[in-house]
């Protein structure tokens, strides 16, 4: 089940419940799907990181932004769901 983070020019941004195996992304679409364009975030870029054409390429852009710009609310929002790396190791 997808964890919606928010909607934004009428795509989800949210991960799903077993994305915390993985390094920290949110996935974009339109209805919350599996096969959703995908971005890495990390605490010091946004990037593309697999494009299946679930985002308008006219919107790429302003989402790529979004993104960048709320950086660091949707690293709160995947640790406090999944946890922290540092505490996955412990």
């Amino acid at each position: 089940m997808p964890k919606a983070l928010i909607n934004f020019l009428g795509y989800y941004i949210y991960f799903w419940a077993d994305d915390g195996k993985e390094p920290v992304h949110v996935h974009v679409s339109k209805n919350q799907q599996r096969d959703a364009t995908k971005y890495w975030i990390t605490e010091g870029s946004v990037e593309l990181a697999e494009d299946l054409k679930s985002v308008d390429e006219k919107d790429q852009k302003r989402i790529l932004q979004y993104l960048r710009k709320n950086r660091a609310k949707i690293l709160a929002k995947w640790y406090d769901t999944f946890g922290s790396a540092e505490a996955k190791r412990r």
